[in-house]
């Protein structure tokens, strides 16, 4: 089922979508803040996308997959999800010769309205690395604070600095959550 905002159509993920979703995950440029996530095969993309589709079925939304109206492009996918069954994860990605046109907040301003009515009692989080200062701007575009700085757990960058964001403050068991 397509949905649109004003200039973008969302859709629910399906495994077709892959090569789309491998187009974007395995472009260095997508991935200059956190290298080593980006895909290397299209299983990456195949396993992705088999997530998503089990958050859309136990959470009632999750990742869409973004096009231009009229276009079968991927341009990219956002959306929101439950992660530990403790907080909405609101995510974003799109192609690398569409950045900075505004698309993943429009997407994301969605998402956050979504999750209102479903699970309101859910906090929702953007977390992100520092260097990524593109996202942060999302993040506070979309009405999230930043709540946290500190080490990123697990990853291979010893210098990595994860900062959370979120709709309201978290208990310390939700904080903890969003860092491991």
């Amino acid at each position: 089922m397509a949905m649109s905002t004003n200039r973008l159509v969302r859709d629910r993920p399906v495994a077709s979508d892959a090569d789309g979703v491998y187009a974007i995950c395995c472009d260095a440029r997508v991935w200059g803040h956190f290298p080593s996530l980006r895909h290397t095969n299209i299983e990456q993309s195949h396993a992705q996308l088999e997530r998503w589709v089990a958050a859309w079925e136990r959470d009632g939304l999750g990742t869409w997959i973004v096009r231009k109206p009229g276009n079968v492009r991927i341009i990219g996918y956002s959306g929101a999800s439950v992660t530990r069954d403790t907080f909405w994860n609101i995510g974003y990605r799109f192609a690398p010769d569409l950045h900075g046109r505004g698309y993943a907040t429009e997407v994301s301003l969605e998402a956050m309205r979504q999750v209102k009515g479903l699970r309101p009692h859910l906090p929702v989080v953007a977390y992100l690395l520092e260097h990524n200062v593109a996202s942060a701007r999302v993040a506070e575009k979309i009405g999230l604070t930043l709540i946290h700085r500190g080490p990123d757990v697990g990853n291979p960058d010893p210098s990595a600095v994860r900062l959370v964001y979120a709709d309201r403050p978290l208990t310390a068991a939700e904080l903890t959550e969003t860092i491991r």
